[in-house]
């Protein structure tokens, strides 16, 4: 259980060694289950994707594990403390959340924005300085990531790269115990997207204790060091489990309903269309379709 989190109520954490557990979970929103019915626990030192097509309910469940969301019913336990008897605000101080769609201020450096997730912020709050621990944490950040030539670049010129880097330093900046990544290479051009799943697998090293949470819907864009996989589709799960059993051809065309055949090489993924009767009576169905 981490330290400094305000809780309201009696602890009933399943398991020390349990870093995020979800159980039975349903989200309801408009009449509507967005997810239903999911259980899911990741521990220590696991590293997990959070597969399936759009609309499947990924966004939905990442809210619940990154602590921005209550469930409709079910249980969901974020480094040993329940949702609803907890802080929410103080417990996502605990997490590192990687979004490339995150607001940050354009005239901030990266040094400065790195500083801001010691405050989950889009600024630097005013009148606050760093402590030198913090600094030193900053810089030692900064150069892992390969950032310290433009650690004094403001956010505004920076390569779509780059940020994604200095995003991962921002949430690795409170040392947190869980990481969440939100599809962290979206907009990367293929150079970029290497680079930066290369700083993930480099992070399993540096950090082995990390436990974290990569949303996708992308085979290419999961880091070797993928450790298992829940597929989820239409709010409900496929498959989940080890990530090389779970990410096949069989569990993928399920998830997404059209033939999709997956290999793996040098531990990377890579999906193609298969070539079937099937695939192709399908795309043929979609081309012969009457335009409105």
């Amino acid at each position: 259980m981490s330290p400094g989190i305000q809780t309201h109520g009696p602890e009933t954490n399943p398991s020390d060694d349990v870093v995020l557990a979800v159980n039975d979970v349903t989200v309801v929103r408009q009449g509507r289950a967005l997810i239903e019915s999911i259980s899911v626990d990741v521990r220590a030192g696991e590293q997990w994707a959070l597969f399936g097509p759009n609309g499947a309910g990924k966004s939905t469940l990442l809210a619940l594990c990154g602590a921005r969301l209550h469930p409709t019913s079910g249980t969901v336990h974020v480094l040993g403390h329940r949702l609803g008897r907890v802080d929410m605000r103080s417990l996502r101080t605990h997490i590192g959340h990687v979004d490339p769609r995150s607001r940050i201020e354009p005239a901030l450096t990266i040094r400065e924005t790195v500083l801001t997730g010691l405050h989950a912020a889009s600024d630097i709050p005013k009148r606050w300085a760093p402590s030198a621990d913090e600094e030193a944490r900053t810089d030692e950040l900064i150069d892992a990531l390969g950032l310290a030539e433009r650690s004094s670049s403001q956010w505004a010129v920076l390569s779509q790269g780059e940020r994604g880097r200095a995003l991962i330093a921002r949430a690795l900046i409170t040392r947190p115990d869980l990481l969440l990544l939100d599809e962290p290479t979206t907009g990367l051009d293929v150079a970029a997207r290497e680079i930066l799943l290369g700083v993930l697998a480099e992070l399993r090293v540096l950090r082995p204790e990390l436990s974290s949470v990569l949303v996708t819907h992308h085979l290419e864009e999961l880091p070797s060091t993928t450790t298992h996989a829940l597929v989820i589709a239409n709010g409900a799960e496929v498959a989940q489990g080890n990530a090389e059993k779970t990410l096949t051809s069989d569990i993928i065309t399920r998830a997404f309903e059209y033939p999709i055949d997956i290999e793996r090489k040098k531990g990377r993924w890579s999906a193609t269309g298969a070539q079937s009767t099937s695939a192709a009576d399908h795309s043929s169905a979609l081309l012969s379709r009457p335009t409105s």
